[in-house]
């Protein structure tokens, strides 16, 4: 368009009608099928979406538990990455069609849309069995050799699903390989990483004049993407929990401006607090159920017992190759078979070298689980990040140890040993380790749409938090037996006084599948 402009020629009428007709007119060859998703109502998927859908490597996804070992706390949550993944690629295209009809001049064509769309679907196909717990759990207890995380997979995952269902991209108006490398980019983020100082544009699916484009599935500029307004919505449903984020008014507010020549999604400046309540409403859900200490404890079990399975569970791969769980990662056609079947898999097996692994998920079955000692926070100087600096593993590994330290005991009546315990020290924020997410987030004003400005937290309002990262510690108890319970949880209440964190939290030991009870009529 403004090429054209240049030349002299310009547009009779407004360019938004333009740009509807264009998109209606290409609609109407493109038989589009609906969906009806209990979070979003009806709606609709383009052809090639349907036909990515109908793969094997996507129908996985209807087999790996969205919230992991959660559905064993809250017996709502029994959704899927299936479902989740779905509609991410709706929230996707929303967003992307809702820039292009507001700003015809972003010039954001079909491609593009179809590209946003097929990465919010694809972005969740590379997770293993209990979603984050094979990556953050599994993985790293036994691959501790290599770097891995699902969204590694979900590229492999998505070019095997190309090749070995012969997906023509091209028919459907898609440009080998650029759109490809786009796709996979939005997932992942670029396969370089030498533009650290903003000097070279590093992606090559789409030029800088669309960098907005790589901020609508995976914004790792903000934190304000639609894969997360999807699971917001989808797991508070699920599990029950009232969901106040509207993201339907974050949407109405959306529009691309350009900064120092970066194209940047930005919002207007009425929305500042609704987008700092979306990140209340992530530490919330982690509060409240995705580091709920029996959720945790009931993962521990069931990585345990992957762990102790792994070396006697053979997966056939590609040319017939027998890989591990640990190893099926390199082999997606092996990886392609790996699901949350893998739990009755163990549960229901007779082989004698998996009796070990079989008796921690039986434990699990009988609600016979790890007992929680205690669970504190850090006061205030102790064990918090300075300004400006991040958490770093090695100084939680180190806190870990000293936990387990503290808990150890010789007593002729009672002998724990560090073995016993399971410690997790648990950073929670906004979902940018310290810092305010909003700081990196860009407003504009209704008389001026086009200038973008940053705006103070105490603009907002005086009561909004100061700091942004705490440490949560949840230790639990391999020994469930009173005697070793009580003595484990005084030494633990001992550590945290003379080490000055909160008193441990000594209430709710019942979890919330055990409280439920028939309703009386």
């Amino acid at each position: 368009m403004n090429k054209l402009k240049s030349m002299g020629v310009s547009l009779l009428g407004d360019p938004r009608k333009l740009y509807n007709f264009i998109t209606d007119l290409l609609e109407r060859f493109i038989e589009i099928k609906v969906f009806n998703d209990p979070i979003h109502g009806h709606i609709e998927m383009h052809p090639l979406l349907v036909r990515i859908i109908d793969t094997p490597q996507f129908q996985r996804l209807r087999f790996i538990k969205q919230l992991g070992g959660a559905y064993f706390v809250y017996p709502g949550a029994s959704h899927n990455r299936f479902e989740h993944s779905i509609g991410v690629a709706h929230l996707a295209g929303e967003l992307v069609k809702v820039l292009a009809r507001r700003q015809p001049e972003l010039q954001v064509n079909h491609r593009d849309i179809l590209c946003v769309q097929i990465a919010g679907l694809c972005d969740d196909l590379g997770h293993g069995p209990f979603s984050h717990l094979f990556d953050r759990k599994f993985i790293s207890e036994t691959r501790k050799d290599v770097k891995w995380k699902h969204e590694d997979a979900s590229i492999m995952l998505f070019e095997h699903m190309i090749s070995s269902n012969n997906l023509d991209l091209q028919s459907y108006g898609l440009v080998l390989p650029v759109d490809v490398d786009f796709i996979k980019e939005l997932i992942n983020g670029p396969e370089r990483d030498d533009a650290s100082d903003g000097s070279e544009w590093p992606y090559k699916g789409r030029s800088q004049e669309k960098s907005f484009l790589y901020e609508i599935v995976a914004n790792k500029r903000t934190g304000i993407d639609v894969d997360k307004w999807d699971y917001f919505a989808r797991d508070s449903y699920h599990l029950g929990i009232r969901n106040n984020f509207d993201y339907q008014r974050i949407l109405k507010y959306a529009r691309v401006c350009e900064v120092d020549k970066m194209k940047v999604i930005c919002f207007q400046d009425k929305v500042a607090g609704d987008l700092y309540n979306m990140f209340y409403t992530r530490n919330a859900l982690h509060r409240r159920a995705y580091q709920h200490k029996v959720v945790n404890i009931i993962e521990s079990m069931i990585t345990e017992a992957m762990v102790l399975a792994d070396p006697h569970i053979l997966i056939s791969g590609s040319g017939g190759k027998q890989y591990r769980m640990s190893t099926a990662i390199g082999d997606m056609e092996a990886y392609t078979k790996l699901t949350d079947s893998i739990f009755e898999q163990i549960l229901n097996s007779s082989k004698p070298e998996l009796e070990e692994a079989r008796t921690i998920l039986n434990n699990i079955i009988n609600r016979n689980l790890y007992k929680c000692i205690g669970q504190t926070q850090a006061e205030e100087g102790q064990a918090q990040a300075e300004e400006g600096k991040t958490i770093k593993k090695e100084e939680i590994v180190n806190l870990k140890a000293k936990v387990v330290e503290a808990l150890r005991s010789e007593q002729v009546d009672v002998k724990l040993e560090a073995k016993d315990f399971i410690v997790n020290v648990i950073p929670m924020n906004y979902g940018m380790q310290e810092k305010n997410p909003i700081n990196n987030v860009l407003f504009y004003c209704k008389s001026d749409p086009d200038k973008a400005f940053k705006i103070r937290r105490e603009q907002v309002s005086q009561i909004l938090p100061e700091k942004f990262l705490e440490l949560l510690i949840q230790v639990f108890c391999k020994k469930t037996d009173k005697k070793s319970v009580e003595a484990a949880k005084g030494r633990f209440f001992e550590w945290c006084r003379t080490t000055k964190f909160s008193k441990p939290w000594d209430h709710d030991d019942i979890d919330p599948a055990s409280m439920l009870v028939p309703v009386q009529e």
